[in-house]
Order: C-alpha cells, then sequence, then structure tokens
C-alpha cells in the first residue's frame, strides 16, 4: 500500500492538548487494566503488556480524541502499520493482504 499524506486540518494547540491527555491516561489504572490483557486491539495476539503501545482508533490528526472509547492497546508492528489510518482505511488495508 503506497504511503497516504494528508493535511492535519486539526489546531496544532488541540493536538497538543489531546496527546497531553492520553499521557495523563496512560499513567492510569483503567489504561494499566487494558494494557495487562496483553492483548493487541488490531491483530489479536498476545504480548507482554510493556511490549503494547497506545493507539487512537481515530488518530489525533485526524480529529481523534483521547478518550477511554478511542484509546486501544496495540502492538508495535501494528501501531507502525496504522499510523495515521481512520478504522475503514484500516479494515480496507487488512483485506488487501488476504
Amino acid at each position: 500500500m503506497a504511503e497516504q499524506s494528508f493535511i492535519s486540518w486539526v489546531a496544532e494547540e488541540d493536538v497538543k492538548r489531546e496527546k497531553a491527555k492520553a499521557r495523563e491516561l496512560r499513567d492510569s489504572q483503567w489504561w494499566k487494566n487494558k494494557r495487562g490483557k496483553g492483548e493487541c486491539y488490531y491483530c489479536g495476539k498476545k504480548f507482554k503488556p510493556s511490549e503494547l503501545t497506545m493507539d487512537h482508533i481515530v488518530p489525533i490528526v485526524r480529529g481523534g480524541k483521547s478518550t477511554k472509547g478511542n484509546i486501544v492497546p496495540c502492538c508495535k508492528e501494528c501501531n507502525n502499520k496504522k499510523k495515521y489510518m481512520l478504522p475503514m482505511e484500516w479494515q480496507e488495508y487488512m483485506e488487501s493482504l488476504k
């Protein structure tokens, strides 16, 4: 799949604010429990909790927020592949691999 480029329509101060909220959530018991299950949201594989990263289902630069409903644990491989894709774009990408 070719690298997608787009312009972020989200103001820089909004991105900074959402990233700060994500850092706060990273220290919460909610996140520790979520990550503690050791499962990647996207591929479903099991990992050590310390190997999972925080991912925004709808990326911040695409208008996503740092809320519990938009943040999931995922492995570094999936996070690197997903980058700034929206859920429908990720689904299309995954289907293209089949």
